[in-house]
């Protein structure tokens, strides 16, 4: 018979400890007689408060009480003793000469675990106190794995506080690629918005100078979300920086030293190529590229599974442009069309991610192509950033108790006209 425990304090092994509560000494002598000579730790006791008092200071594993007794009696032993504030489960046997079902169940109800009938056969307290053991390692087993499952909460969620760190500071540093939300070029200007819909994201919004005369813009939106897709768009900025023109795979330099644009279509297709090529990644992504000329008021543009851009016309109409495509890195030598639009004083372009149109409600509606445009005719009086705050007031009073799905980024661009 097993009537040995593993401490959990200091993991020794030692035999399990028996609280033996009878008034009638000879009762007791006859018990500890049997217990010890099975291996177990004997206690003993001549009455219910003696036990309590007891079991305050040192917890048994098992408890063997008369249930009458001058003074506490069993039952009420029993009930304060299951009522005690230890960590672990005792075990409590019940000795009676009562069979009334009606008194067993009052036992149960004060919490006793097993009964005995005196005169108290070995045999039978012996099959009980195997039964109770059976019920403390089980007892003990589940604390094990509790105290094992507490500690590897403790140590995933230091882990997770430090990515949560990491990704906070990650955050900070995508955000920080769109370093201007807002600039003027005098003839033109260029308003961004850029929404994770996570701690980071795949979408990108920016705009470089070209020369004097030319500026570049592009929106990207990488496949899926979370790091990898953060990490692919911080690479593709590097690609497309106004730091440094002779690294931008949009612009190249002339044999006199000045910089001109090459065209979008060429720039899509030659980032199309470098993911197929450099890249080992599973990710895409949809852009639209395009170059503005800044006194003409004429951009040229290419679009590569984007969401098709809309021209806002100074009398407040809107129109979708754009040719389609597919998206970047996933059909190898992939060609694509570019479009011209000719803004002028006034007018208005707008390009977004999928984010925007595919904004769910509460109730799994999408916000769609037709809302942005009423959006863009109810808004026709705002301009710049104040235009992409209301877009953003506006997704989000239409997703209400809903998080954003997906990452929402756009690029406005508003023509005014006039001398370079």
């Amino acid at each position: 018979m097993q009537s040995r425990r593993r401490t959990i304090e200091t993991g020794e092994i030692e035999s399990n400890l028996v609280l033996v509560v009878d008034d009638s000494r000879l009762q007791r002598s006859i018990l500890r007689a049997s217990l010890k000579k099975w291996g177990y730790r004997v206690a003993e006791v001549s009455s219910g408060d003696e036990a309590l008092a007891f079991c305050e200071n040192k917890q048994p594993d098992l408890v063997i009480s008369d249930w009458m007794m001058p003074g506490m009696d069993g039952i009420e032993f029993c009930r304060r003793f299951k009522a005690l504030d230890t960590e672990r489960f005792g075990y409590f046997i019940l000795l009676t000469s009562k069979s009334d079902k009606s008194e067993i169940a009052q036992g149960l109800d004060a919490g006793a675990d097993d009964f005995l009938t005196k005169p108290v056969s070995s045999a039978e307290l012996r099959a009980r106190l195997v039964a109770g053991e059976r019920i403390l390692n089980m007892e003990r087993e589940l604390i094990r794995k509790n105290e094992l499952v507490e500690s590897t909460l403790g140590e995933l969620k230091l882990l997770y506080d430090k990515i949560d760190n990491d990704l906070i500071e990650a955050k900070q540093l995508q955000q920080s690629l769109v370093r201007e939300r807002y600039k003027d070029f005098g003839t033109a200007s260029i308003s961004l918005m850029l929404q994770s819909s996570g701690h980071v994201g795949g979408d990108l919004v920016g705009y470089f100078p070209i020369n004097e005369q030319e500026i570049g813009l592009f929106a990207i939106d990488v496949s899926g979300h979370g790091i990898s897709s953060a990490l692919m768009t911080a690479r593709l900025a590097g690609y497309m920086s106004a730091a440094s023109k002779e690294q931008n795979i949009a612009i190249e330099k002339g044999p006199d030293g000045a910089f001109f644009p090459i065209a979008p279509s060429e720039v899509i297709a030659r980032l199309n190529n470098l993911v197929q090529s450099e890249m080992t990644t599973e990710h895409y992504f949809t852009l639209v590229y395009a170059t503005l000329h800044l006194k003409t008021g004429k951009v040229i543009a290419s679009q590569a599974g984007h969401p098709h851009p809309l021209v806002q016309r100074q009398n407040g109409e809107v129109e979708a442009v754009g040719a389609g495509g597919l998206p970047v890195g996933l059909v190898p030598d992939a060609h694509y069309e570019q479009f011209d639009i000719c803004l002028n004083a006034g007018d208005r372009l707008i390009i977004f991610s999928d984010g925007v149109p595919e904004c769910m409600s509460e109730s799994g509606a999408f916000f769609e192509d037709e809302s942005l445009v009423s959006f863009m005719k109810n808004w026709k009086a705002k301009r710049g950033p104040s235009l992409l705050d209301g877009l953003l007031f506006e997704l989000d009073s239409f997703a209400g108790d809903r998080d954003f799905s997906d990452d929402i980024s756009a690029i406005l661009l508003e023509f005014q006209g006039g001398s370079v």
